[in-house]
C-alpha cells in the first residue's frame, strides 16, 4: 500500500509541477513532433480516445504503459491511420508477459508521406529535386503488477523527425499507473506522456556563406556558417481517467470511460466513450473527443470490432474507427491484433 500511495503521489506531484509552467494560453501549434498526439488503436479512437483506464492490449504502449500487464502471453497489433492532408501513419506494438517479472513491450510508429517537389521563387513549378518528410518513434516498455489491483509502467522512446536535409531527435518517457478500486471494480488510471527535452532541427539546409564585415575589403566574405533554429517542447500530456462496467453478464458487457486531459499545447478537455460487447465476439463503440475545448475540430467518433478465438488460446481481433474532424473532414483507423 505504501508503494501504491507513493507512486500515485509522485505522478500527481510531477503533473502539478509541469502544470505550473504551462501558459494560460493554448499554445496550439507551438510544439515539436505533433504527431505524438495522434491516438493509436481503432478501439480507443472509436471510444472518443477515453482509454487511459481501460487499456488492456498492446496499444496501451501509447495511452498508458501500465495497461500492458493485462495482456496475457504474447500480444501484437498493427494499426493504420488515414490522417488529414493525405498523410498516413502506421503503428506496430508487441508485448510479452513475463509473469512475476512483469510485461515487456515495444512499439514503432512511422509516417507515410509522398515525396514532394522542391520549388523556389525563381522556379515555382519545381527544380527537378524532390524531398521527403518523416515522423518516427520507437519505444521499449516495462510494466508490472505491484499488487493484484495496482500496476505501473514505464515507456522510454526515441523520437525522430526529418524534412528534406533537416532532422531532429529526442529521447522521452511515458509513465502510467492503473488501480482497480474497491468500488465495484471501477478503474482509476493516470499517465504522463512525452516527458523529455526540447527538439531542434539541424542539417545542411541551415548552412550559409557569411561575411562578418561587409564594409571591409580584403577579408573572407564567404565563411561557412550555420543559422541557428529555435528549440521546441514536446507535446507533454497528462491524463487521468476512470473506467467502469455498468453491465457485465455472460453474453453482454457495457464499458464506459472518461478521461480528463491537461496538455502543454492546449487547454484542458474531456474525452468520453462507451463500448457494448456481445458474446465476446462483436463490439460497438461511440465517443466524443475534446469536450469543452474551444475551437476544436475533433468531435464524435464511432467504431466496431470483431474477435475470433482459434484453438482455445489464440484470439484474432479486427477493429475499425471513424472520427469526425470538422472542416478537415474525417479520419479512419484500421487495427489488426493477435494474442496467444
Amino acid at each position: 500500500m505504501k508503494i501504491i500511495i507513493t507512486s500515485i503521489i509522485a505522478i500527481l506531484f510531477t503533473a502539478n509541477v509541469f502544470s505550473q509552467v504551462f501558459s494560460e494560453n493554448s499554445k496550439r501549434g507551438t510544439t515539436a513532433a505533433p504527431f505524438l498526439s495522434i491516438g493509436q488503436g481503432a478501439r480507443a479512437i472509436g471510444m472518443g480516445s477515453a482509454f487511459v483506464a481501460i487499456t488492456d492490449d498492446p496499444t496501451a504502449l501509447y495511452w498508458n504503459p501500465a495497461g500492458i500487464t493485462k495482456v496475457q502471453g504474447f500480444g501484437f497489433v498493427v494499426d493504420h491511420t488515414t490522417w488529414i492532408a493525405d498523410i498516413n501513419y502506421n503503428f506496430m506494438a508487441l508485448t510479452y508477459n513475463l509473469g512475476n517479472f512483469g510485461t515487456i513491450g515495444a512499439s514503432f510508429t512511422i509516417s507515410d508521406v509522398d515525396e514532394m517537389s522542391v520549388t523556389t521563387v525563381e522556379e515555382p513549378d519545381g527544380t527537378g529535386e524532390v524531398f521527403g518528410v518523416t515522423d518516427a518513434v520507437f519505444s521499449l516498455a516495462w510494466a508490472i503488477d505491484l499488487t493484484d489491483n495496482f500496476s505501473i509502467g514505464f515507456n522510454p522512446k526515441y523520437i525522430h523527425q526529418s524534412i528534406w536535409r533537416m532532422s531532429a531527435s529526442a529521447i522521452a518517457l511515458d509513465l502510467g499507473v492503473k488501480y482497480v478500486t474497491p468500488f465495484d471494480g471501477a478503474i482509476l488510471a493516470m499517465s504522463i506522456t512525452n516527458f523529455g527535452p526540447k527538439m531542434q532541427l539541424s542539417g545542411a539546409t541551415t548552412q550559409v556563406l557569411y561575411d562578418p564585415d561587409p564594409n571591409t575589403s580584403g577579408n573572407n566574405s564567404s565563411i561557412v556558417a550555420n543559422i541557428q533554429t529555435d528549440t521546441w517542447d514536446l507535446p507533454l500530456t497528462f491524463r487521468v481517467g476512470v473506467g467502469y462496467q455498468p453491465l457485465k453478464t455472460e453474453d453482454n458487457t457495457i464499458t464506459v470511460s472518461l478521461d480528463a486531459l491537461h496538455l502543454s499545447d492546449n487547454y484542458e478537455s474531456l474525452n468520453v466513450g462507451a463500448e457494448y460487447c456481445y458474446d465476446d465476439f462483436i463490439s460497438l463503440r461511440a465517443g466524443y473527443k475534446s469536450l469543452f475545448l474551444p475551437d476544436s475540430e475533433e468531435s464524435f467518433s464511432l467504431g466496431f470490432g470483431l474477435k475470433q478465438l482459434l484453438m482455445g488460446n489464440i484470439a484474432l481481433k479486427v477493429d475499425y474507427a471513424y472520427q469526425d474532424f470538422g472542416r478537415l473532414n474525417s479520419i479512419q483507423k484500421f487495427t489488426f491484433g493477435i494474442t496467444f
